[in-house]
């Protein structure tokens, strides 16, 4: 007896190893991320998939709670914090309803204490490990490697991030897109803030060269994106691009804070132009005291959360150290940090250059000016 429809769908979902992850980016609030990932899901609803919503956020617009309506509403979960009442997304009853698609929204939003788990991506990968479609939405800047870069673009510390290895989970990224122009139309006729702080937005965050920025970020991502899809579909076809030897950047580290903003610097070259990425921290015994040690533990964590390899080695000199793991790793480009030195510190960091320049075989060195605000 042939199979019907809904026996294929069935076979073909339980074979999923996880569920599809696609995800709506946007460089700013009001661009449309949230409108479109509804208006997909009205679609596959009315093309006959088990469509809900685990989470959407209307921020007062009547046009997001309207479409909203059009599908089934997953109850939120009402948690009492700090003699206030949120709702945060019951992960935990979307499991349990067992949807083909999940609506998600603002995939950097960090729950509220109580829930379980800190952050709503982790929410996200417990639905895609349980083989359910999410659909999710996200600004640019909420991506943890571009941190620094933003908050040098728009003055602004982005405090909800979203790691690197996560990104790398998204099946397909559409880039919901608006001119600079057309999103400060929209905010000055109080379609996305109430007048009173559009007027103020439009004086900081949604100034013209902010969002060109932001814009570029985003469309820079989605072109990443595009080329993976395009490195994936080659493979499976047996059509391998001719990429030559794989490049790999290796980027030294110590436990001052400003690391973190060379890391980031070093995870966006080897975005770029698909590098493996190696963090290298040299114990020359000078990071013994507690707070070093807690300040190196970040900043390898953070390296970690953007893809990174640690290589941790000991010897007395960092430059003979990291010209031998270049000529051991076949490391092909190297990143410093310089700060701002003066004096027989600035001569120091100079004779160090210098020596694992004669150290080290032929390798592109970049030397970045390590950023503390």
């Amino acid at each position: 007896m042939p199979k019907t429809p809904e026996q294929w769908l069935e076979e073909a979902t339980s074979q999923k190893k996880q569920g599809i992850f696609k995800l709506f980016l946007g460089y700013a609030p009001g661009v449309g991320k949230t409108f479109n990932m509804l208006s997909e899901g009205i679609r596959r609803k009315s093309r006959g998939e088990d469509v809900v919503v685990g989470l959407v956020e209307t921020h007062g617009r009547k046009v997001i709670a309207e479409l909203a309506s059009n599908l089934e509403i997953v109850p939120r979960r009402a948690i009492q914090y700090k003699g206030a009442s949120f709702e945060e997304m019951e992960v935990d009853a979307v499991l349990a309803r067992r949807p083909q698609v999940v609506l998600v929204d603002e995939l950097a939003h960090t729950n509220i204490e109580g829930t379980k788990h800190a952050k709503r991506y982790e929410d996200v990968m417990d639905l895609l490990d349980a083989r359910i479609d999410v659909l999710s939405t996200m600004n640019v800047q909420h991506i943890e490697s571009l941190m620094p870069l933003v908050r040098s673009i728009t003055g602004v510390q982005v405090r909800e991030t979203v790691p690197d290895w996560v990104m790398q989970r998204v099946t397909e990224i559409v880039l919901a897109d608006l001119t600079p122009e057309a999103l400060q139309t929209r905010m000055r006729r109080g379609d996305i803030y109430p007048l009173d702080r559009a007027e103020r937005a439009l004086g900081h965050f949604f100034r013209p060269g902010n969002l060109i920025a932001l814009r570029e970020l985003a469309l820079q991502q989605v072109a990443r994106a595009v080329d993976r899809s395009l490195e994936s579909h080659l493979e499976k076809e047996g059509l391998e691009r001719n990429l030559g030897v794989r490049e790999r950047i290796a980027v030294g580290v110590s436990s001052s804070p400003a690391a973190q903003y060379l890391i980031a610097r070093a995870a966006r070259m080897a975005q770029r132009i698909e590098a493996e990425l190696l963090v290298v921290y040299v114990d020359i015994g000078v990071d013994e005291n507690p707070e070093d040690q807690r300040s190196l533990a970040q900043n390898l964590r953070f390296a970690e959360d953007l893809g990174a390899k640690i290589i941790r080695a000991k010897g007395k000199n960092v430059a003979e150290e990291v010209a031998k793991l270049v000529r051991e790793k076949h490391i092909t480009q190297v990143v410093f940090g310089r700060s701002a030195q003066k004096g027989w510190r600035r001569y120091l960091y100079l004779s160090a250059i210098h020596k694992f320049l004669r150290d080290a075989p032929p390798v592109d060195v970049h030397i970045v000016t390590e950023e503390m605000k």
